[in-house]
């Protein structure tokens, strides 16, 4: 029989200061407190965990005065370990505990085989172990959830996978969940994976029939390596990029991508990521990707000073409504080509665009 997330963390709370000296080996104990650096076992006194409880306040619980992170002991096995999966982190809890392991969902290992060492949390080998649990978009309710954005992209994009069942923390209440989600790497110039974005999904349809995203207070998050580096669709590493496309935002990049399908775009998740996107080898000229309103305009100023000082001719796309995904699905496909073909250089509109 399994347990509950708050039944192990309770369990954990029972067995705190074990659990401090197993997976925080670099603290030590002070009265009722076990410090430490950060749930990550780095040295020094920011973090306490409470080794008892006092008052009707749980063992267990902690708090990070430095960085205002707080948490249980289901979070110190998570990120002292670098576990992605929260079966993961159960199975590790289960383990401490003496407790009877779930029955496992995959084959099990070849004799001989070594367990892949833990990769740290938030980490760009994080992000690759993710990334290849996860699976092609064809079929899946990733690809409908794009379909529904009015995003029609390959099926080769190398960049895009699916998880089903991706873990997920509230970071009010410390809820654990499980949803599935769209994964999108972030990459390198010459294809390795640095980071990813993770945009979970809503495991039903809306009244309308759709995919949307799953109803979370962020339902998008990123992690791993992300600045100077982009989710890249269209990219062959190492090769030239005359031409290409950045903003923000993925499905902005996904839409406009969606119409003009030979044009390399990429998504840099945020503003200030933006303005540090590394170009790649043999760009002459860069669109970039504005929204309707002002927030990003800080990394578009900074991206094209960039492009300007490393020869690149930096040319501002802007939407008619809110962004190009707006566009895409309220306009259609063609109103948004003919749209942004006064936008765009004669020679990239007649070589990007459809005729028409």
């Amino acid at each position: 029989m399994t347990c509950s997330a708050s039944e192990l963390a309770h369990r954990l709370g029972e067995h705190a200061e074990a659990v401090c000296r197993e997976y925080l080996s670099n603290g030590h104990r002070s009265g009722n407190y076990w410090m430490v650096g950060d749930v990550r076992n780095t040295r020094g006194r920011s973090m306490h965990v409470r080794l008892k409880a006092v008052g009707g306040k749980a063992a267990g619980k902690w708090v990070d005065e430095s960085s205002g992170e707080y948490g249980d002991l289901l979070d110190v096995i998570e990120q002292s370990c670098g576990l992605v999966d929260f079966r993961e982190v159960a199975d590790e809890a289960r383990r401490f505990l003496a407790m009877p392991l779930p029955p496992p969902q995959a084959q099990p290992q070849p004799l001989g085989a070594q367990r892949q060492p833990a990769a740290v949390r938030g980490s760009p080998d994080a992000a690759r172990r993710l990334f290849a649990m996860s699976q092609p978009i064809a079929g899946t309710l990733a690809e409908r959830y794009l379909a529904c954005r009015g995003i029609l992209l390959s099926t080769h994009e190398r960049a895009l996978r699916f998880h089903p069942g991706c873990y997920y923390r509230d970071l009010v209440s410390g809820e654990k969940q499980t949803h599935p989600a769209l994964i999108a790497a972030v990459t390198y110039l010459n294809g390795q994976i640095t980071g990813l974005q993770r945009t979970y999904l809503s495991s039903g349809l809306d009244p309308s029939g759709k995919v949307g995203k799953a109803q979370l207070a962020d339902p998008r998050r990123s992690l791993g390596h992300l600045l100077g580096n982009g989710i890249w669709l269209g990219l062959e590493p190492g090769a030239p990029v005359p031409v290409m496309a950045a903003g923000e935002g993925f499905e902005t990049m996904a839409s406009l991508r969606t119409v003009m399908p030979a044009l390399p775009v990429a998504a840099a998740t945020s503003a200030n990521h933006l303005a540090g996107l590394s170009f790649p080898a043999g760009c002459r000229r860069l669109y970039i990707a504005a929204d309707a309103d002002a927030a990003g305009r800080h990394g578009i100023e900074r991206l094209s000073q960039r492009a300007g000082e490393s020869g690149i001719l930096a040319l501002v796309l802007r939407p008619q409504l809110g962004d190009f995904n707006d566009d895409l699905r309220h306009l259609g496909p063609a109103h948004l080509a003919a749209w942004l073909s006064d936008q765009l250089v004669p020679e990239d509109a007649r070589l990007f665009l459809p005729p028409g």
